[in-house]
């Protein structure tokens, strides 16, 4: 078993878990979560929330960003500097759509969150910018 330093089980999913939890997802949080892709910019349910809580995988509920990090970047998705613990995300390089880009997927069930960026506030410089399907809010 890994767990984070926060203390959270990351030992991935099996397929066959991953398919169990999918199994109420609408055809769209299949399309983003499951087979990478990204929600239309200023829609998502999430994007205005000024709640205090924190942003769980939407999949697997694993937690992955803090409200207190989060910030208006004008780019229509939700927007963070922070994850909630740097062993809750995982990179890849995406050289989809003619661009060099880091995908930001959940290390236990390997659902596409959305894409971080070196573009960020202090004090990261980093903005994780994510797709509202992709997480699940829990208020505090």
């Amino acid at each position: 078993m890994s767990t984070s330093k926060t203390g959270y089980d990351l030992t991935p999913l099996t397929p066959d878990a991953v398919e169990k939890q999918a199994a109420d997802l609408s055809p769209q949080e299949r399309r983003i979560l499951l087979d990478h892709g990204t929600e239309p910019p200023f829609c998502g349910n999430l994007l205005d929330n000024k709640e205090v809580g924190v942003y769980h995988c939407r999949l697997c509920d694993l937690p992955l960003f803090r409200s207190n990090d989060k910030f208006d970047s004008g780019t229509g998705w939700p927007s963070f500097f922070a994850p909630f613990d740097p062993d809750h995300i995982r990179y890849l390089d995406d050289h989809s759509l003619g661009m060099t880009r880091t995908e930001i997927r959940c290390p236990r069930c390997d659902s596409h969150l959305g894409h971080v960026f070196p573009d960020g506030p202090e004090p990261s410089g980093e903005r994780y910018c994510l797709n509202s399907v992709a997480m699940r809010f829990e208020k505090q």
